[in-house]
């Protein structure tokens, strides 16, 4: 017998559209773009030409992209100082980086007495995880993260899906968020994810509320850990190689670009841009 979840999945699966089909009509109101990062707008950890070029013209265009991201703090340092994005949300949400009047600064979700709380039981989890968990690896970016912690699983390392599944159930045990993204599993104390991020982040940019405008922005993403924020968007958009994360997607977004990584992102911009004109 095929179960209830399974019809659900396939019929999510067979509702998304392809990105070719989106009206112009709908993406004349649309206020900005949020982002994932890693093979969304990147290959092997670089930004693709496309991508670089979308976003510059998005930027020219005065329509804004905000980035999200479970990278951390200092890996988004720079993306947020050289890369035509508003902000960047890092660590899924722990924290935004953001320009002001006398440069970059960091706004973090919790106050400090919480991080140094937290900084102890994410190293402890840590350690427990690369004791029970055979090839365990803290990704290499982990010197720069502050409120999480993050397992690599593709970027250099590899780990079977029964390993990732144990990597996930001790941080759950551990009483952590956690989720997996195409080459991390990242875990963190807190209420915070990348819709709260991003909620924060335009409530600070702008004063307003993201909660009020989900129908006038679009999220793009390339993963599982996308999937709070295409639930929440009418013009929630998978790049092709979401596919490629399908066993483990419940919540599929809207549409679906033809191109992968950077290309689809483009594809995205493209429309948007065109739109304007049209």
């Amino acid at each position: 017998m095929i179960s209830r979840s399974a019809i659900i999945h396939a019929e999510s699966l067979k509702a998304m559209r392809s990105w070719r089909d989106v009206e112009p009509e709908a993406l004349r109101g649309v206020q900005g773009i949020l982002t994932d990062i890693d093979d969304t707008l990147t290959r092997d950890g670089a930004i693709e030409p496309m991508a670089l070029t979308a976003l510059q013209s998005l930027s020219q265009a005065s329509i804004p992209v905000l980035a999200i991201t479970g990278r951390p703090i200092g890996w988004s340092e720079e993306i947020a100082a050289d890369w035509p994005v508003h902000a960047v949300v890092a660590e899924n949400g722990g924290v935004a980086l953001m320009r002001n009047d006398t440069g970059r600064v960091r706004y973090f979700m919790q106050d400090e007495a919480t991080r140094t709380l937290n900084t102890r039981r994410l190293q402890t989890t840590a350690v427990r995880i690369l004791r029970e968990v055979p090839g365990a690896r803290l990704a290499r970016d982990s010197v720069g993260r502050v409120t999480d912690i993050a397992i690599d699983h593709s970027e250099f390392e590899q780990m079977d899906p029964a390993s990732i599944a144990q990597v996930l159930a001790i941080m759950r045990d551990e009483g952590m968020k956690a989720t997996v993204s195409s080459i991390h599993i990242n875990g963190w104390y807190g209420d915070h994810d990348k819709w709260r991020g991003a909620c924060w982040v335009v409530d600070a940019l702008y004063g307003r509320r993201l909660e009020d405008e989900c129908a006038t922005w679009i999220y793009v993403g390339d993963s599982s850990n996308d999937q709070i924020m295409f639930q929440r968007f009418a013009l929630s958009v998978g790049v092709a190689n979401l596919m490629q994360a399908a066993g483990h997607i419940e919540h599929w977004p809207a549409y679906l670009t033809d191109g992968e990584r950077g290309e689809g992102f483009a594809e995205v911009a493209r429309a948007v841009l065109r739109s304007r004109i049209a």
